[in-house]
């Protein structure tokens, strides 16, 4: 008897699971068994049944010919499949995630979890999980994939009395409504020759438009970059958006979907590549369901000819925010990063050039090209170009994405755009680029947001995932609570990053922090992860101890 040991136990058991390879046969129905799949059935199954079984995972492996280490390897690295141990019991089919993440736990998120586990709920399990996207609206519950906003018990358990465990669809700008409005038009312009490829890299290279996930890398030049690869090549959009503190993906998908894909099919053909993959976070389950229906409209009554558009489906996983580690995701493989060179832009999906980009980016495609790169570097201020959607949560009067000059400053942010701070609340600090972006003090409030402009104080903008923290808050715990988060979803990989991140919030859990020995950990981490997450983890800790020493003493 052959065994495999992933990070939830082992697996046992050779003997062909007749009943349930029916099962898994019947669920997959007439859809590919290539290795590129095996994400997506593996929701099937947790979908259908609330949790995957031994039985389910080694008749997983004989349906697609994997090898059943490699199933059990890959469903145990994603936290949204239920993996069952040998003879555990299932889970309860109602399950409420309550999200711990750092606007979640200023907002009261432990006291819900505590509140929550001792109603006793028959037949519910409550998990606390990382950031789910809705920081505008915290605290936030998930029932089922149902999102609950601005949670309390009550209306939890209202949504569980009322069996209310599915996300709605948003409502969003129809296919034939964004037609109506002139949508398409600039894509059938470029395929009908009216445009030439080399004069659209070069609007955008003109525009100053950069990437929009956090590596801020510039989009035309990546675009003339994968224009100059051999074919077959690829387009694969990222729409995980994990950072604790980041959901302008989230806002603009749900608005204007269409807007995005526009770009998406625009890119194709200015570089010329063969298909497209989009990859969404299962957190986002309304917006799934509609982006399915969305693209099928698309499909039925296209502007023009279409490449193959494959919508993918994250599970649970931060990591999958970076580039390489989303196209191992693609392929139905753990989502760990892959070592550089060769860069994505080289080989990347597959095996073959791929242009890698985050959602937004997409999003001022159509409107660059339509109104020319000055209409986008003409806004700006303190001697920044560009527009950029700021995520801003915490303790503002209006929370939400909005759309700002690239430079302002915080306090210019809250002033003109959140209507000051909560009343009672006194400006303290705030995280200008999520969890990673480090934490920055009131006094640091008149920094230009923007590109390159925070480094210098240890910090960075990366999604512009705006967290304002008020005198009522610690810049210590939400420091720990980032930690924490990176413990959590650290893939694992290599070893800075995950001993580091679990002893850095050992660490700081305690009442004093040793610091030269968390520095002594943060230096390693920066220097020797393989990706940006480790390397990043640190930064709240460290800026923790420079900028806010009063709650140190």
């Amino acid at each position: 008897m052959k065994r495999t040991r992933g990070k939830k136990g082992r697996v046992q058991g050779r003997t062909t699971p007749h009943k349930s390879l029916g099962e898994v046969k019947q669920l997959l129905g007439d859809a590919p068994r290539t290795r590129d799949m095996l994400i997506e059935h593996l929701h099937k199954i947790q979908d259908h049944y609330h949790c995957i079984s031994n039985s389910h995972i080694l008749a997983l492996s004989i349906e697609m010919q994997l090898p059943m280490a490699e199933v059990y390897e890959t469903a145990t690295f994603y936290h949204h499949f239920d993996v069952l141990k040998a003879n555990e019991l299932a889970p309860p089919k109602k399950t409420v995630r309550v999200c711990e993440s750092l606007t979640c736990e200023m907002f009261g998120a432990k006291e819900l979890i505590q509140q929550l586990k001792s109603e006793n709920l028959d037949d519910v399990r409550i998990q606390a999980v990382p950031c789910v996207g809705r920081c505008n609206a915290a605290p936030v519950a998930v029932v089922g994939t149902n999102p609950i906003e601005s949670a309390d018990p009550t209306k939890i358990k209202t949504a569980i009395e009322n069996n209310d465990l599915e996300a709605a669809e948003p409502n969003n700008i129809s296919y034939d409504d964004y037609r109506k409005d002139g949508g398409y038009q600039t894509l059938i312009d470029c395929e009908q020759g009216k445009h030439k490829q080399a004069d659209i890299i070069s609007t955008l290279e003109n525009s100053n438009l950069r990437g929009l996930g956090g590596a801020g890398f510039p989009t035309g030049r990546k675009w003339r970059i994968l224009s100059e690869q051999s074919k077959p090549k690829m387009v694969a959009i990222n729409i995980d958006e994990g950072e604790p503190g980041t959901f302008k993906d989230r806002v603009y998908l749900e608005h204007d979907p269409h807007r995005f894909i526009e770009g998406t099919l625009i890119a194709l053909w200015a570089v010329d590549a063969d298909k497209i993959y989009i990859y969404l976070r299962d957190e986002y389950a309304g917006c799934r369901k509609m982006l399915e229906h969305e693209l099928e409209l698309l499909k039925q009554n296209p502007p023009c000819e279409l490449p193959e558009i494959h919508l993918r489906r994250g599970a649970g996983a931060y990591i999958c925010g970076e580039e390489s580690a989303m196209i191992e995701s693609i392929e139905g493989k753990r989502g760990m990063p892959r070592l550089r060179p060769p860069y994505v832009a080289q080989v990347g999906l597959f095996g073959h050039p791929t242009l890698e980009q985050n959602m937004e980016s997409m999003h001022w495609i159509r409107d660059i090209i339509e109104n020319g790169p000055e209409w986008f570097t003409k806004h700006g201020r303190h001697e920044r170009k560009g527009l950029r959607s700021f995520s801003v949560s915490g303790r503002v009067k209006k929370p939400g994405v909005h759309l700002a000059p690239a430079g302002i400053t915080m306090q210019e942010l809250i002033d003109e755009y959140c209507d000051g701070m909560l009343p009672d609340h006194e400006f303290y600090g705030y995280f200008p680029g999520g969890a990673s972006g480090g934490i920055l003090p009131a006094s640091l409030g008149n920094i230009p947001l923007d590109f390159d402009t925070l480094q210098p104080h240890g910090c960075f903008i990366g999604s512009a995932a705006i967290v304002v923290l008020s005198d009522k808050d610690s810049a210590k715990e939400m420091a720990l609570n980032a930690m924490r988060f990176f413990e959590d979803e650290s893939c694992g990989q290599c070893t800075p990053c995950r001993a580091g991140t679990a002893k850095a919030a050992k660490l700081m859990e305690k009442e004093e922090w040793d610091e030269p020995l968390l520095e002594e950990l943060a230096k390693a981490m920066e220097d020797a992860s393989i990706c940006g997450l480790g390397q990043a983890a640190p930064n709240p800790l460290r800026c923790a101890i420079k900028y806010f020493p009063e709650e140190f003493n």
